[in-house]
């Protein structure tokens, strides 16, 4: 944490896990910049998803994974413009842990075990295809 109590930015260990969220601005007026979107990657209280819209920081965002599990309200971070119409918005979930079975599902693992358990069952899959005569 920073001196003046905000997090700043790396604190938390990071997992590259996309996901289907829906994104709207807290208390929106009805379809206002709302849109389905991904996360770029999820810490355990916070994530990075992407936008059509430029976001300012301090706003609070609706975050709703599409595969029905518990809505949050994030606060935005930081935007960062990476295209003319594409934005990385990080949002900061205060005080509460992120309860998401995804996240739940690689509690404890690297950024390397990830990727190694990733290739691991890739291969094995190839080879339980394939047959030997």
């Amino acid at each position: 944490m920073g001196s003046d109590g905000r997090l700043n930015g790396r604190e938390e260990r990071r997992l590259p896990i996309m996901m289907e969220v829906g994104l709207a601005p807290r208390g929106r007026a009805s379809g206002e910049r709302c849109e389905r979107t991904f996360t770029d990657n999820i810490s355990p209280h916070g994530i990075r998803v992407q936008s059509t819209s430029a976001w300012r920081r301090g706003e609070q965002a609706d975050v709703t994974p599409m595969k029905g599990e518990i809505a949050m309200l994030g606060e935005v971070v930081y935007c960062q413009k990476v295209r003319n119409d594409r934005f990385f918005v990080g949002l900061m979930f205060r005080d509460k842990h992120i309860p998401w079975t995804i996240l739940q599902r690689f509690n404890g693992l690297t950024h390397t075990d990830i990727l190694g358990a990733m290739r691991w069952s890739d291969g094995n899959a190839r080879q339980a295809g394939s047959t030997k005569i």
